[in-house]
């Protein structure tokens, strides 16, 4: 929404072109529940004429109806628009708002202040310039208050202004305001905040909100809308090195071949030496093209498209820099991990990463350490759970260009997505490349995985038989496995149980344990297929996830999938282990088909049902499978 301007009705062309060359702030709100942000974002937006009459008289009959003033208007009606946050009186999801005045346009975030809502105010921050943290003057700096500091200076907010509202019901009381002044600089300097501007005001009554109040006597500083047209947040990306992710090749014709982006950092002049990574080829800028015209310079912020002076291969994703001051390239990093799905997050499971254009393969490491919000400090974990934070080694599938987030959000900062449920499940920040990233290359070996099949006259692969524990499994395995053996063919079986007395023996039953459980014997059925063997692999392996990352691990014809299938009470009363029985009892815990969920194959290679098909004639099946891939003859 735009300020009211006599330009408009003189010459609105004049306006327009005014309005387009403004700059633009974007900020959040953020602190603790109930400390008044959105009646903070509805006051500035109401004293500063940037309500509509139609949205004005919605307020007036939603006040009356739903409001939390008695007979005055609610301006958290303005930002709170869901059902859900007008009944309860709060914020849950993320509200944005445009608007503009003379001075400046800007984009609000309005965040939630509720610890179970951590993840939806990292995503408002994720683009923020300033931070604007609310803190009650009756309460002062409180837990969540804490929390959404660390994460502000976690994701390089470095402009932070602290309101403390609800100045009036504390008698406009300076000693007051200078109490939880110095509580919050004493706070602030433990993790790394400087640049912060404390302003009293009521968002209730506007006090201090667009202009200075008579009721604050002994305060000189700017009001929050003063301090929000004049702030400088420029960063000056433009003299940083080039940084351009490619997000199209834009090919219109077999005459103009360009890449096109968004500058990141830096700038670009026709005849400057580039180098596109991760390949690193280089070549020299012929042309910056725009709808409007070529340029002869272009820099941070600006979307162009480059034509360069050699036919190189670049594609989506690559990142075109400085030839003289390119980024890292890299497949293993530490990073901050924002977990933000209520499923935690699984050691070893793999994901993917999506960093600029990119999309790569990712496997998080167990945490380093958790970090506490609230006290700052580091604890031991195995996981992360909902919006908790920690420090993690990651790996890809492929390397890539990378600058710390420290120095660019846009090349260090990452979302993760689960593979399955295409769900995004957490928000991460690159610190640096793990050393071992550049010392490590795959050896060139005589012997490769086609002599080995030769020599054994069939070709290499994988039966991946996945059940409830009791569905029969080892049984069909075993039958399979001697049938392969009478027939010449060079196999192995990894059985789930014998397994765990050795490479798994440090391994329980949690489902970070049974990730890594799965992923380790995935590595290995790797390595042996590319040993030239037949490998039947014996396990529940209850997570598609995993199941999908063994079948990755090999070639797409190497991997049969079968479903030993049994009815729970079926399985149930064979258990010649007794461990159904322990587990009814409670005397197991994390039990699959009990109090652990299984995850049935939705497209197996072969479907088994031990209660209506023999263990012999389900290895007969599997067996055919093998022959119709051509594995076995």
């Amino acid at each position: 929404m735009a300020h009211s301007s006599e330009l408009i009705g003189e010459d609105i062309e004049a306006y327009l072109t005014s309005h387009q060359y403004k700059s633009l702030l974007r900020f959040i709100t953020c602190g603790s529940v109930d400390d008044g942000k959105s009646t903070l974002i509805g006051r500035l937006l109401y004293e500063s004429h940037l309500v509509f009459e139609d949205h004005l008289a919605s307020l007036e009959a939603d006040s009356a109806r739903v409001g939390t003033q008695g007979t005055d208007l609610d301006f958290a009606l303005l930002l709170d628009g869901l059902t859900a946050e007008r009944e309860q009186g709060i914020t849950i999801d993320v509200a944005y708002r445009f608007f503009s005045t003379e001075k400046r346009k800007f984009i609000v975030a309005d965040t939630p202040g509720h610890e179970q809502y951590t993840r939806n105010m990292v995503t408002g921050a994720s683009t923020a310039d300033v931070a604007v943290i609310l803190a009650d003057a009756r309460k002062g700096v409180l837990t969540q208050t804490r929390r959404h500091s660390y994460l502000v200076s976690l994701l390089g907010i470095e402009k932070v202004v602290v309101a403390i509202n609800k100045m009036d019901l504390v008698d406009y009381a300076e000693d007051t305001f200078d109490t939880i002044r110095q509580e919050y600089l004493d706070f602030a300097g433990q993790i790394g905040l400087s640049d912060i501007t404390f302003i009293p005001l009521s968002a209730l009554k506007g006090d201090n909100v667009t202009e200075s109040s008579a009721n604050t006597p002994w305060y000189e500083g700017p009001s929050l809308m003063e301090f929000l047209e004049t702030v400088d947040v420029e960063a000056h990306p433009e003299t940083q090195a080039l940084r351009m992710p490619v997000q199209w090749v834009n090919r219109p014709n077999l005459d103009f071949r360009g890449f096109s982006g968004q500058i990141v950092g830096g700038s670009v002049r026709p005849g400057d030496p580039i180098r596109v990574l991760p390949a690193g080829t280089t070549s020299t800028v012929d042309r910056i093209v725009t709808m409007d015209g070529d340029l002869d310079e272009a820099i941070a912020g600006q979307s162009v498209t480059l034509t360069l002076t050699d036919e190189i291969d670049a594609s989506r994703g690559d990142v075109i820099c400085a030839a003289d001051a390119p980024a890292e390239v890299a497949d293993q990093f530490e990073a901050h991990i924002v977990w933000m799905h209520e499923d935690e997050m699984l050691p070893g499971r793999p994901y993917l990463m999506k960093i600029g254009a990119r999309t790569v393969g990712l496997t998080i490491d167990n945490p380093k350490y958790r970090v506490d919000v609230n006290t700052l400090e580091h604890l031991a974990a195995d996981t992360l759970s909902l919006n908790e934070i920690g420090v993690c080694n990651i790996g890809l599938d492929r390397a890539i260009p990378f600058d710390p987030y420290e120095a660019s959000r846009d090349m260090g900062g990452f979302i993760i997505i689960d593979k399955l449920t295409q769900n995004t499940v957490g928000a991460g920040l690159l610190h640096f490349a793990l050393r071992r990233s550049h010392n490590i290359h795959w050896q060139d070996v005589r012997v490769d995985k086609a002599a080995r099949s030769e020599m054994n006259d069939h070709r290499p692969g994988v039966v991946w038989l996945t059940g409830l524990s009791g569905s029969g499994k080892s049984t069909v395995a075993n039958i399979v496995e001697s049938k392969l053996h009478a027939m010449g063919v060079r196999t192995y079986l990894l059985d789930g149980d014998n397994v765990r007395h050795g490479l798994n023996r440090d391994l329980g039953f949690t489902d970070a344990d049974r990730v890594e459980n799965i992923r380790r014997i995935a590595e290995v059925t790797g390595l042996m297929v590319d040993a030239g063997l037949v490998v039947l692999v014996s396990f529940i392996s209850p997570f598609r996830a995993e199941r999908q990352l063994a079948r990755d691990r090999v070639d797409d014809d190497e991997f049969i999938e079968v479903h030993v299938d049994a009815s729970l009470e079926l399985a149930e009363s064979r258990d010649p282990k007794g461990l159904y029985a322990k587990a009814r009892a409670g005397e197991l815990s994390n039990f699959t088909g009990i109090d652990s969920p299984y995850e049935a194959p939705e497209q197996p290679e072969v479907y088994v049902d031990t209660g209506t098909t023999s263990p012999e004639d389900a290895a007969d099946r599997i067996i055919e499978s093998l022959r119709s891939k051509g594995i076995v003859t």
